[in-house]
């Protein structure tokens, strides 16, 4: 058994004990960017990471798992990476998240390699620490394509995690600490051979993808979606546009194109609109919603 598997098995036993829902089923919450700098850093100094959620812990509570994309490394280490955008959360943030009910964090986005491939490891080694387990890293390739993997209530999903887009003043470098990159066509290919090993798998995407304020999919992303639909995936999730982006299916596959921001400092108003997709899992079929949210004071607050 690999050293991510390993993890991930333990993990899995820690997150049996958490929360959710006592049914057959699984329900996981899917939500947009979570930063934890810039403007957001005075509010975690005045009340904590946990109270960030407050607006939107019934949903959290009533959910099986959590998965966020964290949008910034965590890390007492200040290494910067040379580029315009750079944040870095204290290392203390990682139990914050962990109090408010975050189970998973995906990492292959554009801002978790700020503080370098030191910052980047740290982060992971920060969260494992707590019992957050991550999506979409590893030190080769292969690990950082390798999906994580959720087990309860006889049911099985594997998260695969990505960002296919150029990511500035960073280059992916076999054998170091790294984001999965992978375009949509690779991903598409490790899923149709992780489907013909793995058929009981429910399969999720977990996308960085997209253009930024822009509400409408690319025609890039709408083919990648059909493309992946089409290799077997049964979900996927969107974020990096920092807007939403309307759910659509493709057959009978969710997908959510963007779900836009969650934990966020940008002014605009189409910035301060948000989902969360909140997503059921049974023995036979899926069922997902979106959830509205509203940002207010950097804070996701939804009904």
């Amino acid at each position: 058994m690999s050293r991510k598997y390993l993890i991930l098995a333990i993990l899995s036993i820690f997150l049996l004990s958490c929360g959710g829902s006592h049914n057959d089923n699984i329900t996981i919450v899917f939500t947009g960017d979570v930063l934890l700098d810039r403007g957001v850093k005075p509010v975690i100094e005045k009340n904590g990471v946990k109270d960030l959620f407050k607006g939107v812990s019934h949903h959290f509570n009533n959910a099986d798992f959590v998965v966020i994309n964290l949008e910034c490394p965590i890390t007492d280490t200040a290494t910067p990476v040379n580029k315009k955008y750079i944040f870095r959360a204290d290392a203390k943030c990682a139990e914050g998240l962990k109090q408010a009910g975050v189970t998973h964090c995906a990492l292959a986005n554009n801002h978790t390699m700020d503080q370098g491939r030191q910052g980047l490891q740290s982060t992971v080694q920060h969260l494992e620490s707590v019992g957050i387990a991550t999506v979409g890293y590893g030190l080769t390739q292969k690990e950082r394509i390798e999906p994580t993997l959720i087990h309860k209530n006889n049911i099985n999903i594997a998260l695969f995690n990505s960002c296919p887009l150029r990511v500035e003043n960073w280059q992916n470098i076999e054998n170091t600490p790294d984001i999965n990159q992978a375009d949509c066509s690779i991903l598409a290919k490790e899923i149709r051979k992780f489907k013909i090993q793995n058929p009981d798998y429910y399969t999720v995407v977990i996308l960085h993808w997209g253009t930024e304020f822009i509400s409408t999919p690319s025609l890039t992303q709408r083919y990648a979606a059909a493309e992946l639909v089409s290799a077997g995936v049964d979900l996927i999730i969107g974020h990096h546009p920092h807007v939403i982006q309307k759910m659509d299916t493709i057959g009978k596959v969710p997908v959510f194109y963007s779900l836009g921001n969650f934990v966020f400092d940008q002014s605009k108003p189409e910035g301060r609109k948000a989902q969360m997709a909140v997503v059921t899992f049974s023995k036979d079929s899926l069922s997902a919603k979106a959830v509205d949210v509203d940002i207010k004071g950097n804070m996701p607050v939804a009904e």
